[in-house]
């Protein structure tokens, strides 16, 4: 009887380890979603200089190196949180009013108000969305989402200065918002101006870049 119930006796212990193995490494596939919702909140909190991987994992609750199975970089990490914040750039602009019946100065104004809003509200992201290594790497096509947001400006500017350069005069446009965005969240420019308000700065750059407005 021993010797014809000892195989019975050994198979359940010979099949355990098949039945255990699907647990291993499992991948979460919300993970990298958690991680781009972490990030985007910390850069909010903290600026871009928390973002390290190490604290991103640690508030999402993870190994210091789990970030890796969807990030092997922390430039793809970088990138893919400053994705979310050119989406929500783009979604602000594309809200603005585009019917084709609104003159296009009152585009620009209301597009260059836009900016300077984001700017000032997201500090963090705003710095983090145009640093120079981030748009140069080429991960997640960052530049094929932030340039069409220049093509609007372009567009606008070729509208109210048809005889112009309108990408030229569109960077020139933007890089003078740049500056106020950046001079403004430091304090510089009210210390300087005694202005408590950006509005009449950013009418004085739209003025210089694109003539006074007429009629008004």
């Amino acid at each position: 009887m021993s010797d014809s119930e000892q195989p019975d006796s050994e198979q359940p212990d010979s099949e355990q380890p098949d039945s255990e193995q699907p647990d291993v490494e499992q991948p979460d596939p919300d993970l990298r979603t958690r991680l781009v919702d972490v990030g985007v909140e910390l850069v909010s909190q903290e600026g871009a200089g928390a973002l390290t991987l190490r604290e991103i994992a640690r508030r999402a609750g993870v190994s210091h190196g789990a970030p890796r199975r969807h990030f092997p970089t922390h430039l793809e990490l970088l990138s893919a949180i400053a994705h979310r914040g050119f989406a929500q750039l783009g979604a602000r602009v594309t809200a603005t009013p585009s019917d084709g019946a609104t003159d296009p100065r009152d585009r620009l104004t209301e597009l260059a108000c836009t900016y300077l809003e984001f700017a000032l509200r997201n500090p963090g992201m705003y710095e983090l969305m145009f640093r120079h290594d981030l748009l140069e790497s080429g991960h997640l096509r960052l530049r094929d989402t932030s340039l069409p947001l220049f093509g609007v400006l372009v567009d606008l500017v070729g509208r109210v200065r048809p005889d112009s350069d309108a990408r030229s005069v569109a960077g020139a446009l933007w890089a003078n918002l740049h500056g106020i965005a950046q001079l403004w969240r430091w304090g510089s420019l009210q210390l300087a101006t005694g202005a408590d308000d950006f509005a009449p700065l950013l009418h004085t750059a739209l003025d210089a870049h694109l003539g006074p407005e007429t009629g008004r």
